[in-house]
C-alpha cells in the first residue's frame, strides 16, 4: 500500500523530534543518550565495537530505524527484529543479501563485525510472495559497554505517517484489506468511515499501525519493539 513519505521520528532518549536526515547528528550530541552511555561504561568490563545501523524500508523510505548493534551478534538477531517490530504476518521466510534479489545472500549465522564492512549495505528481503525489502546499513561505530544486555538497542524511529481517508479530509486510523487487494485503492479510512464501510469479504477494517506492511499479505502489526 502506497504511503506518503513521513521523514520525522523521534529520539528513543530524550522523546525529542528529529529528522531522519538529521538522526546521526541528534544522536552523536544526545545527552540523554550520552548519560546512558556513561552509565554502562562506568560498570566496567570489555568493551566491544557497537555498530549504528539505519534499517529504511526500500520502496517509500518513509519507516525508518536507528539501531545501535553489537558486533559479536549476528544477522538472525536483525532478522527477529525486524519480524516483530515491522513484518512477521505468516512466519514467511527471509534472507538478507548484498545486491538485492540477485545478490549473493549472506547466512542469517554471519556476525555482524563480519558483514558490515566499509562501502557493505545489506537487503533484507521478508516473504518471497508479497515480499517486504529493507536497506541496512551501517552509519557510524562506537567502542564502549553497550547500553543493554540484548543484541540491539533501538535509538530512534519515524514517526507514525500521517494518512487521509479516501471517503473525507480527516485523518485515517483504518484500512480496508479488501479495497487494497481487488479494488487498487489505499483503502485508508477514518473513525466514521470505518464504522460502516461496505467491505467484508476480508475482514472489518483494521487499525493502521507503523509498519511498511500495513496492507500487505493480511498484516495487521503490531509493530511494537521486541524488547
Amino acid at each position: 500500500m502506497a504511503r506518503r513519505p513521513a521523514l520525522k521520528g523521534t529520539c528513543t532518549y530524550c522523546q525529542l523530534e528529529i529528522t531522519r536526515s538529521g538522526a546521526t547528528k541528534h544522536l552523536d550530541a544526545c545527552a540523554k543518550r550520552q548519560e546512558v552511555i556513561d552509565a554502562s561504561n562506568a560498570q566496567g568490563g570489555k568493551a566491544e565495537t557497537l555498530f549504528h545501523l539505519r534499517a529504511q524500508d526500500a520502496y517509500v523510505g518513509s519507516f525508518w530505524l536507528d539501531l545501535e548493534m553489537r558486533s559479536f551478534a549476528t544477522l538472525a538477531d536483525i532478522d527477529y527484529y525486524l519480524r516483530v517490530i515491522w513484518l512477521d504476518c505468516c512466519g514467511h521466510m527471509s534472507q538478507f543479501s548484498v545486491g538485492g534479489w540477485k545478490g549473493e545472500e549472506i547466512p542469517m549465522s554471519r556476525k555482524v563485525h563480519d558483514v558490515f564492512q566499509p562501502g557493505i549495505d545489506l537487503t533484507h528481503i521478508y516473504d518471497f510472495g508479497t515480499s517486504s525489502e529493507t536497506l541496512i546499513k551501517v552509519v557510524g561505530a562506537r567502542e564502549g559497554r553497550p547500553t543493554t544486555k540484548r543484541p540491539i538497542a533501538l535509538m530512534a524511529r519515524n514517526l507514525m505517517p500521517e494518512e487521509t481517508c479516501i471517503k473525507c479530509e480527516r485523518p485515517a486510523k483504518w484500512f480496508c484489506q479488501q479495497c487494497v487487494c481487488e479494488d487498487d485503492s489505499p483503502g485508508l479510512l477514518c473513525d466514521e468511515h470505518a464504522e460502516n464501510h461496505p467491505h467484508e469479504d476480508y475482514g472489518d477494517p483494521a487499525p493502521l499501525v507503523n509498519s511498511p506492511r500495513v496492507g500487505m499479505c493480511g498484516y495487521i502489526g503490531p509493530a511494537e519493539p521486541p524488547y
